[in-house]
């Protein structure tokens, strides 16, 4: 099938990527021609596990293709997908704008037997006014589907290759059967094609992303409940956990979610419900809670330390908002650093994606290790924010060593409190009791 992709930012890349992989001919198009200069050159702008091989091989073979011309890539698409950033307004609803701006670039390049497929995370009701746009823009009725994703960064080229399910929001059979065919290969192993109306389509994934974000700032939550009273998290999520209408997944206690997806989803979901009067209260909940829970390292440091924060050098492990991408969008480690360099403190950071994207932010108000344990020299303590693997099994005596003092604040609980305890080591993480 001929695919043209709108936008080669993380969901058009990853997309159009694997669906060239499985046979089809995809040009993604971007308005970035430094951009696309460098994916023609197999240099990827994002980080993403496998990604550069996947793109680099199936651009050898012909079957992916980069341009910034809107109208070649569309000409003989059978399917058009729109895969643009729809990022917050100030009030937190979704800005649309990349949207509109691509529908009025490539409507009248259309085939009459193409359809359109919304890929981009958008509000309910956007699928008909971009139908409603094209009809005045071509004069003619045209399919438009949407086909949300649900791709995690770190392991996104598994999740598109191997779906939990397809989820379509479609008007006629014929999209529908377009789609179905599409995502054939995908669904080998008797995962649900979900077909469906697009307004449903467009709910279930806002819906999708606020359970889970939902889940997240329960368990934080409870975490901190934990360390009033004296219990252990672990404990407890483990005696939640083994229930299996609660189940494991995203109960992990730690230090808030970040992202391109949760947190925008969140508020944009709210703010849907407040434009037809439904009051959103789990849903600003979610978003309070979260939102203070990227300050419990800050409150801990201010328990150990007080008011001598000033002056101190502080070691960071993690800069990304999850392990495996450079994506540092709203990331907690972000909060954390911009208290504690207004604190006065000295920062030694490290990540082993994100450092790049880190610096483009703060030049040379941090200083940058090139590995986790440089990143120890000197320092008053160390905060984990992101589990990468890296940090799990580090040589304590090593990290003791070359600490001024032995302090660690775990925003991912990686270790066992105890044995921080042996290696004489002051320990905080989240939920537990300290050990000091």
């Amino acid at each position: 099938m001929k695919i043209a992709m709108i936008g080669a930012g993380y969901v058009g890349l990853v997309s159009g990527t694997c669906l060239a992989d499985s046979g089809n001919d995809v040009v993604c198009v971007d308005i970035d021609q430094a951009k696309v200069e460098r994916l023609e050159q197999g240099q990827i702008p994002i980080y993403e596990p496998g990604l550069s091989e996947l793109v680099v091989r199936n651009a050898a073979n012909g079957r992916l293709r980069f341009t910034t011309d809107t109208a070649e890539a569309v000409r003989n698409a059978h399917l058009v997908f729109i895969a643009v950033g729809t990022p917050s307004s100030e009030d937190g609803s979704a800005n649309l704008s990349y949207i509109w701006q691509a529908v009025e670039k490539f409507a009248q390049h259309l085939r009459p037997d193409a359809v359109v497929v919304v890929k981009s995370t958008a509000p309910v009701g956007t699928n008909k006014a971009i139908a409603e746009m094209l009809k005045k823009l071509t004069h003619r009725d045209c399919d438009v589907a949407s086909n949300p994703e649900f791709l995690k960064e770190g392991a996104a080229l598994n999740d598109f290759q191997y779906p939990d399910r397809v989820v379509v929001g479609v008007r006629s059979q014929y999209a529908e059967e377009r789609l179905r065919e599409l995502y054939g290969p995908y669904l080998r192993t008797d995962k649900p094609f979900l077909s469906m109306t697009p307004e449903s389509a467009e709910l279930t994934k806002y819906v999708a992303n606020a359970l889970l974000s939902t889940k997240i700032s329960f368990i934080n939550e409870m975490a901190n409940l934990c360390e009033r009273l004296g219990g252990d998290i672990n404990d407890v999520r483990r005696g939640i956990g083994h229930d299996r209408r609660i189940g494991f997944q995203f109960l992990f206690p730690g230090v808030g979610y970040g992202g391109s997806c949760f947190p925008k989803d969140v508020r944009a979901l709210a703010e849907m419900a407040r434009k037809v009067g439904v009051e959103p209260r789990m849903l600003d909940a979610v978003d309070e809670v979260n939102n203070q829970q990227k300050h419990v390292l800050i409150n801990k440091l201010q328990q150990q330390f007080g008011d001598k924060l000033s002056g101190l050098t502080l070691a960071v492990w993690g800069l990304a908002f999850k392990p495996r991408t450079d994506d540092i969008r709203e990331a907690p480690a972000l909060v954390l650093i911009d208290h504690m360099l207004a604190a006065g403190c000295q920062l030694q950071v490290h990540d082993p994606e994100a450092m790049k994207n880190v610096q483009a932010i703060y030049g040379d108000k941090l200083r940058y290790a090139n590995t986790p344990v440089d990143a120890l020299e000197g320092a008053d303590a160390l905060c984990i924010n992101t589990e990468w693997g890296d940090f799990r099994n580090p040589d304590f005596d090593e990290m003791k060593g070359r600490m001024r003092l032995p302090i660690i604040f775990d925003g991912r609980n990686l270790y066992e409190p105890e044995t921080l305890r042996s290696y004489g080591f002051v320990y905080h993480s989240i939920g537990r009791v300290p050990v000091t």
